[in-house]
């Protein structure tokens, strides 16, 4: 699914601009920023619940370790 994706923005990207060799390199930099984006949002979906853990873990260390007031 993220391969065609990834060919539908690419063709709208050089049916809107034009095939020519500029908007060619325009097009596979869209692509390639595309891709860095949802394999960004991939990541972190995979990494969710380690990453909810944390601030969990976070939460508890910060709840029980406060300073003593003077």
């Amino acid at each position: 699914m993220f391969e065609l994706l990834c060919i539908l923005v690419f063709v709208g990207i050089l049916m809107f601009t034009g095939v020519t060799m500029v908007t060619f390199f325009i097009a596979l930099a869209a692509v390639l920023l595309f891709g860095f984006v949802v394999s960004m949002v991939g990541a972190v979906i995979k990494l969710l619940p380690w990453i909810i853990l944390a601030l969990i873990g976070l939460y508890i260390y910060k709840h029980y370790n406060k300073p003593s007031s003077y």
